[in-house]
């Protein structure tokens, strides 16, 4: 599954790990996606869509 959000594109961004010594390591951070039933192009599809969009309402649940 590829990490990015289909409806603002917010993909993986890259960091350092801290340790309690201070020593960095290299990690990913990755946005939290869940996936949803939205309507796109008038159509209902399943898509993978980020919870800030998920909260801004950005993602529009079909009705029933």
């Amino acid at each position: 599954m590829a990490y990015r959000c289909t409806l603002c594109e917010k993909g993986p961004k890259a960091g350092f790990s801290y340790s309690h010594s201070h020593r960095a390591t290299k990690r990913v951070f990755r946005p939290n996606l869940q996936k949803q039933k939205i309507v796109l192009d008038g159509r209902t599809v399943s898509a993978y869509v980020c919870t800030s969009c998920i909260k801004s309402r950005k993602a529009v649940r079909p009705a029933r």
